[in-house]
Formats: C-alpha cells, structure tokens, sequence
C-alpha cells in the first residue's frame, strides 16, 4: 500500500560521470564519446517528471574503462558529499567498470543515508534503440521508494551492492552469490 509520505514530492539528485548512456556523436570529429553531460537534453527533456525536483550535477565526462582509481574515489566522495541535501541520488556511470565503482562505493561508506541508484545503458541515448531513457527512468523511480543503500537498476531489475556482475553475453546485470 502506497502511502502520502512515498507520494510526496521528492528531490533526487542525477550524478553525472559518463559512460556509453552519454556518448554523443561529433561530425566534425567522426567519433562518438564522452564530451560532457546530455542528460538534460536527450534524456530529461522527454519525461514529465511533476512530483520529481531533478537536479544534474556533474562529476566528470569519461568512459569507464578510462576511470582510474582516484576517479572512482571522486565519484565515492562526492556521492557522501551531496547525499545529505536530496531524498534520493541516481548515479549515471559506464556500465564495463560500473560494479568497481559501486563496489568502492560501498566499501568507503557502507551506510549512505539515502538510495543511491546507480545506472548506464549499452546504447547511448541518442541512438534510437537505446535503453538509456527506460534506465534513467527506473533509477529515478527506485530512487524515490527503495531504502538507503546502493543499487544498480538496469532493465526494469534493481540489484543491491555488492552483489552484482555485469553479464557481458547478456548484456545485462544480474546478481552475484
């Protein structure tokens, strides 16, 4: 049963750092990677998001096989930093190093006061077929009704920290025993 506390309007905080979901195409160049942040253009701009204050903060533009270590604690820190001030944070990430970022996540601070979403996409959202604007829009529901922690949501499955895997032949997430 829903309650008017789940219902109320919630402030989430959408962490950016890049990855393929925000990959865009350069026709100078003839590349597509990570320039800066298009979540408020090819992503939020679709939904109609009334009870949801979204806001975008970003953290860094790369693709996560290029993250380091220091990136990942960057990532980590800046989580705990903004945590306190939104209901909820969605964390958009590449999804090949996603569970090392997650892993260190909760390692670093294991009790986040808050749900901490994590999400990705194996298709950048400019591309037509692409499951970035399902996962966004799953992680920033989960956000607003799962229990502090982390998780990982990924096509319409939400999986908690730590135990999750990328599964590279079925290009999806799944749980870890």
């Amino acid at each position: 049963m829903l309650t008017k506390h789940m219902n109320a309007k919630k402030r989430i905080l959408a962490l950016t750092t890049g990855g393929t979901i925000e990959k865009s195409y350069c026709e100078a160049e003839g590349t597509i990677s990570n320039r800066e942040s298009i979540l408020r253009a090819k992503l939020v701009q679709k939904l109609r998001l009334p009870h949801t204050d979204l806001q975008v903060h970003e953290v860094m533009a790369k693709d996560s096989l290029d993250l380091t270590d220091q990136d990942r604690e960057t990532i980590s820190s800046e989580i705990n930093r903004l945590s306190t001030s939104y209901h909820g944070m969605i964390v958009l990430h590449g999804t090949d190093t996603m569970e090392r970022t997650l892993q260190l996540c909760h390692e670093s601070h294991p009790s986040p006061c808050i749900p901490v979403v994590f999400t990705g996409a194996m298709k950048p959202a400019g591309f037509e077929d692409s499951d970035a604007t399902q996962n966004v829009t799953e992680a920033i529901l989960a956000a607003q009704i799962l229990a502090p922690g982390y998780y990982i949501a990924f096509h319409s499955r939400i999986f908690p920290a730590p135990n999750v895997t990328k599964n590279r032949t079925r290009l999806t997430f799944e749980e870890t025993e």
